[in-house]
């Protein structure tokens, strides 16, 4: 079992930048893909990004292209995604998974979830 506990969401102004951290204890977290999703309300939770394993390979939706930046450090046990500038439609709480997915942006396909951390951007 792997534990991810999120942390680094706020309120920020549009335009701003945050660094949302990924923390993972338990398990074998380097040997899982760790995915960045956001669930804005009265919405699904929708993906955002996705890192390989060995952090080689990386992912984004089209609407985060250019603006968000998933990293990982292995040794510590953290993934990271960086958001810079930042838009109200940016607004949602944002968790981390973790697994082999085989389709990455389907939710359901991730073994393990964080409690998420939410994102506000004030326009």
């Amino acid at each position: 079992q792997v534990q991810l506990v999120e942390s680094g969401g706020g309120l920020v102004q549009a335009g701003s930048s945050l660094r949302l951290s990924c923390a993972a204890s338990g398990g074998f977290f380097r040997t899982y893909y760790v995915a960045w999703f956001r669930q804005a309300p009265g919405k699904e939770r929708a993906f955002v990004a996705v890192i390989s394993d060995d952090g080689e390979l990386t992912g984004y939706a089209d609407s985060v292209e250019g603006r968000f930046t998933i990293s990982r450090d292995n040794d510590k046990n953290t993934a990271f995604l960086q958001i810079d500038s930042l838009e109200h439609l940016d607004t949602a709480i944002y968790y981390c998974g973790a697994g082999t997915p085989r389709n990455i942006e389907e939710p359901e396909l991730y073994d393990f979830w964080g409690q998420g951390t939410q994102v506000t951007v004030s326009s």
